[in-house]
């Protein structure tokens, strides 16, 4: 068992103090052996040592990993090779997570879809316009499997076939998974090819530390968070500051000024987090290509010659008019009217100054 796993169930066991042991010694299974003063001369505090050393005593690694194995669940630590790229590349990632079900590959894009738990009618017809098609097209729903607007987000990707991704703050055996309302949800997640997951040690029970904390993973995973719907002082503001923190977009929808559920929303769309009204809005922003269709390497029917021509010169980088006339070899006026029905069909962008690059 990796002994990075066994070691996350140490209740004190914070990401300094992780880096600290892991740079010191060069077998963490060494920690179930060494002595007092090694883990002091490895930064470790005297009294965090001390609490250590009792607590090994009743957690050999063999016991832990026959429970999480009772539990099926699975774990990945830093360094491995299927933990999560985007989380890694965070200040403070988990050393560990913790997770039943499949973890998407890197190569598939995720979002963040938070939300207020007393939400409007209003909040909940959004998530739904804006999730399904995003699920649809094969982008992976992040969130926290909290009551509301994260409820809604993970039930409607599953409503079109879609996978997502709860994060939780407590641990993730079938028995704490909170809330407990959402047990059945979180097994259906499963079921349909996404995970649960969490950095807490199977029954660990949520406190008001642990959710923020959460909330930083669901931002570390993702390319960016959605505010659907946020009050002053809302968690879904922990994760979109988060977001910003990581270097990750932010989006929100925005509200009535009279709104009080809406005010953390537009407060975020004044300090420039980007305006969603609809779906493309994001993967707009994020130039993000229909998914599915690319994994299954298919190219949009072509209607004429001409759009057959230009479409290979066309990628995800922009490209100028100019060079895609050079390269197609067709005349200005032919690439233009082409270029102009591609747009309409969606098969094609043009950002500006006439750069293009492939929607589909």
């Amino acid at each position: 068992m990796n002994c990075l796993a066994a070691l996350a169930h140490f209740p004190k066991i914070t990401y300094s103090r992780y880096k600290k042991l892991f740079g010191y010694f060069s077998n963490l299974e060494y920690l179930w052996e060494v002595e007092l003063d090694e883990l002091i001369k490895s930064g470790l505090e005297e009294n965090i040592s001390h609490e250590f050393i009792l607590w090994r005593e009743d957690h050999p690694v063999e016991k832990i990993e026959e429970k999480l194995n009772n539990e099926n669940i699975n774990t990945v630590s830093l360094g491995e090779q299927n933990y999560p790229k985007l989380l890694a590349q965070i200040a403070d990632p988990p050393h560990t997570i913790f997770f039943r079900g499949k973890l998407p590959t890197d190569d598939i894009p995720s979002i963040a879809i938070v939300g207020t738990r007393r939400h409007t009618m209003y909040a909940k017809q959004i998530t739904g316009e804006i999730v399904r098609p995003l699920a649809s097209q094969g982008l992976v729903i992040v969130s926290g499997l909290a009551l509301g607007i994260d409820g809604i987000a993970h039930s409607e990707t599953i409503a079109v076939g879609g996978t997502t991704i709860a994060v939780l703050g407590s641990g993730i055996n079938k028995q704490h998974i909170y809330p407990a309302s959402h047990r059945y949800l979180a097994e259906k997640i499963i079921d349909r090819g996404g995970a649960v997951i969490s950095e807490y040690p199977s029954g660990f029970l949520p406190t008001k530390y642990s959710f923020p904390m959460r909330n930083r993973i669901i931002a570390g995973l993702t390319l960016g968070t959605v505010v659907i719907e946020a009050p002053a002082g809302s968690g879904s503001l922990i994760t979109a500051r988060a977001a910003l923190d990581y270097n990750r977009e932010v989006f929100a929808v925005p509200h009535p000024i009279t709104s009080l559920l809406g005010v953390g929303n537009n407060n975020l769309l004044k300090m420039g987090a980007h305006l969603v009204t609809e779906s493309s809005d994001i993967t707009d922003t994020l130039n993000i290509l229909n998914l599915k269709q690319t994994i299954l390497n298919k190219e949009p029917v072509m209607a004429s010659a001409a759009e057959a021509t230009i479409w290979p010169t066309l990628g995800r980088e922009p490209k100028h008019i100019n060079n895609i006339i050079k390269e197609s070899g067709l005349d200005s006026s032919a690439v233009n009217s082409t270029l102009i029905l591609m747009e309409m069909k969606g098969m094609v962008k043009n950002l500006s100054g006439m750069n293009y690059i492939r929607r589909c």
